[in-house]
């Protein structure tokens, strides 16, 4: 197996990887409605129509990940969305660890540099259009 392969694979594994877990989010918010996002929104002076953005994020992104078609625009929409939980629900656990020791916001951390890293390196020959 050559290295180009190796980073295809290396890519397909990131990308749908990242996709997969935060669709599993998106689909929560799917199933138990969008009120509660709508209310949080609004709650920090914004219009409610912006909650539904999350679906963005957390349903289209990451379907587009999976998939790897247009993977790059995929990852900027997780990004922003993991940006915007951050600023408007996780911001108190900023400087906080968690009962295990780890910090408090590494799985957010996680999904928001995984976006940047797809964004920035693509989705690999293993995808819809390789873009």
């Amino acid at each position: 197996m050559n290295a180009n392969t190796q980073h295809d694979i290396a890519k397909l594994l990131l990308r749908v990887t990242l996709g997969v877990l935060i669709l599993f989010h998106g689909l929560a918010k799917l199933n138990g409605g969008m009120a509660g996002i709508v209310h949080m929104v609004e709650a920090h002076g914004l219009p409610g129509a912006l909650g539904y953005g999350v679906l963005l994020g957390e349903v289209v992104g990451p379907l587009m990940l999976i998939a790897g078609f247009h993977a790059r625009i995929g990852a900027v929409f997780v990004f922003v969305n993991m940006i915007v939980a951050v600023l408007l629900v996780h911001m108190r656990q900023f400087g906080a660890f968690n009962d295990q020791g780890g910090w408090a916001l590494e799985l957010q951390a996680m999904y928001l540099v995984g976006a940047i890293v797809v964004a920035l390196i693509g989705p690999g020959r293993y995808s819809v259009n390789e873009r």
